[in-house]
């Protein structure tokens, strides 16, 4: 059997400079709440990050705004493709609307990429 593989890797948990490069908006499964989910990549592979348009939601996406070097109130998602940052990958366990627990890799510590020290640079 020949396997054909047309996908990165997830990144691997630590510090990586990456590339916002796909922005989507939907809305929560269980809450209906919006967000928008960004693809954010570089040579060694990806993680998407999710971030939720709701109050708890705001602090989170202002300090990822901030570390774009956008300091607007008011942002068209388009803005943000194509542009660089570093990010802290990290997993994180929490519990369902099941009351099930899981866990998911995500984005954290966000900081301008020219600030940050990494080797994975693309």
């Amino acid at each position: 059997m020949k396997l054909k593989i047309n996908e990165k890797p997830f990144l691997p948990e630590g510090r990586h400079v990456v590339k916002i490069t796909e922005v989507e908006e939907g809305k929560s499964e269980n809450k209906d709440i919006p967000f928008i989910n960004c693809r954010l990549e570089n040579e060694q592979g990806f993680i998407n990050q999710r971030f939720y348009l709701s109050a708890p939601g705001q602090p989170i996406l202002a300090s990822f705004l901030k570390a774009l070097g956008i300091e607007k109130t008011e942002v068209d998602t388009k803005e943000l493709k194509g542009k660089s940052l570093s990010v802290e990958v990290a997993e994180r366990a929490y519990e369902d609307a099941d009351g099930k627990e899981k866990s998911i890799r995500q984005a954290i510590h966000f900081k301008p990429a020219g600030e940050a020290e990494t080797s994975d640079r693309f």
